[in-house]
């Protein structure tokens, strides 16, 4: 039976926004009670484990989401492959954490005791098995398990740690999270498997295309860690990194609301495909270029109109020049958002792995070139205009692979409603700004006044994703209508 995707796209959308907004909630606590020193230790140690993590997994978890999904309707098949992934995995995995205890973990060093600790965070990821559900289009369960487990080490957090000395303990709440959490997902396994023995299992079979998309995994972290480490190598003033985290920090929260969806449809078109039903494939592509077209504009002119106002209420002052960063860092919600639909949606599920991962590696080059070429000049400004035109190199690029699968004029189309309500939507928030009051109010009303713009922009220019939506809604409400009267007869 399928699962509705804009549930697991809620379910998703939770979970990921729960993870960015998580070390909002703790920083400032945890930053005041263990001290930058701790502070520096904790991040130090936490990424020299994550590169063991990272090589120990290979890409065992995105090609298992895949895999799973292909074969979910056949339950036999897919729990020969499910224990032929989670032995591949259990065996790599255990190389990493073998090479990390004798590497890091054993002998005489300054933090010795933090790595043994980690120890349980690698063994954690080695029993991971979120992409089995996921594969499954379970997302209900992932996120639950998650959420739950997340809330519980917050409380932790502010119970337990309470002066600097506390620092093994703040470890160990952090690894005890990720082992419980993924522990307890076993529990859901018996209904979802059939019995198998074992000579059925051909465990290396998996290890080829794992390594084709760890590939493009590696060249994603140089996303996510090449641009700081190059700021805080070619700038002088070290606060430039601070600037670039906090602009990054506001843009992947943005960015998790337009790409929450590619991890919910990714299993849903790589089952579809492996059906061989190419027209609903077309028809959840476009669905997904809607949505993408229809958050990611107003997101964009939405931040671009309120973050002089906003950075300063959420960061505090001496942020000012991180309002600068976000407008320009603003774009890739849309770049990145259309490169989910592309990549993440299409051309991985349908086994198209090769052209993705050139896609990526081409804009980790072209975000190295740019960085050497503008951070010395532009600072985090630099980095930023860098990271903007990888990301339309990768956008570009992916575009171009899968032009003879989608009328991509047509797709671009799609956008034009979107832009001009969203320009209008701007242009009221700017009104809206000039008037002196409150920061916090006149953010508030920007905000509020924006989205019902937008919306009633969109409702008189009859956008047909639109009324598509709202006639779904009115449909679940007849429904629960109905429900009820039959409940109280």
């Amino acid at each position: 039976m399928k699962k509705s995707v804009a549930k697991n796209y809620i379910y998703n959308l939770i979970y990921q926004i729960l993870i960015i907004i998580m070390p909002i909630i703790t920083t400032p606590y945890i930053s005041r009670v263990l001290g930058a020193g701790n502070i520096g230790i904790f991040s130090y140690t936490i990424s020299i484990s994550a590169y063991f993590i990272l090589f120990g997994s290979l890409g065992i978890a995105l090609y298992g989401q895949r895999q799973i999904a292909y074969e979910q309707n056949d339950k036999k098949k897919y729990s020969i492959t499910f224990w032929e992934i989670v032995i591949l995995r259990i065996i790599t995995m255990s190389i990493s954490l073998l090479l990390f205890y004798f590497t890091f973990a054993l002998g005489n060093n300054d933090y010795n005791t933090y790595y043994k600790i980690l120890i349980l965070e690698i063994i954690g990821n080695c029993i991971d098995i979120s992409w089995f559900f996921q594969g499954m289009e379970e997302f209900k369960k992932t996120v639950i398990r998650n959420t739950l487990v997340k809330v519980i080490s917050i409380i932790c957090i502010f119970t337990f740690v309470k002066t600097r000395s506390d620092l093994p303990i703040y470890f160990a709440i952090y690894v005890l999270s990720i082992l419980i959490g993924n522990i307890s997902l076993w529990l859901y396994l018996p209904k979802f498997l059939s019995k198998i023995k074992i000579k059925e299992l051909k465990i290396f079979r998996h290890l080829k295309p794992t390594i084709a998309l760890f590939i493009p995994q590696i060249a994603i972290q140089v996303y996510t860690l090449l641009d700081k480490t190059m700021i805080g190598t070619i700038v002088p003033d070290i606060s430039e990194v601070g600037y670039y985290e906090q602009s990054q920090k506001i843009v992947k929260i943005l960015l998790t609301i337009v790409t929450s969806l590619g991890t919910v449809m990714l299993p849903r078109i790589a089952n579809t495909f492996a059906s061989g039903e190419k027209e609903k494939v077309n028809k959840y592509m476009h669905k997904s270029f809607n949505l993408v077209f229809l958050l990611a504009f107003p997101i964009i002119f939405g931040i671009i109109a309120v973050s002089d106002k906003f950075i300063p209420i959420f960061f505090g002052q001496g942020y000012e020049k991180v309002s600068i960063l976000v407008k320009v860092i603003s774009l890739i919600i849309l770049l990145i958002g259309l490169s989910n639909v592309t990549g993440t949606q299409y051309l991985l599920p349908t086994k198209r792995q090769k052209e993705y991962t050139t896609s990526v590696i081409c804009g980790a080059i072209i975000n190295f070139t740019m960085n050497l070429m503008l951070i010395g000049r532009f600072g985090a400004i630099g980095a930023s205009i860098g990271t903007v035109i990888a990301e339309l190199t990768v956008t570009s690029m992916q575009i171009y692979f899968v032009r003879k699968d989608f009328d991509i004029k047509n797709i671009l189309k799609m956008s034009r409603k979107y832009v001009i309500s969203s320009l209008i939507m701007y242009a009221v928030c700017l009104i809206i700004g000039i008037f002196k009051v409150n920061n916090l109010i006149s953010v508030i009303l920007q905000v509020l006044c924006g989205i019902l713009t937008y919306g009633i922009v969109l409702i008189i220019l009859k956008d047909e994703f639109v009324y598509e939506i709202l006639d779904k809604l009115k449909e679940k409400n007849v429904i629960k209508t109905i429900r009820e009267k039959k409940e109280n007869v």
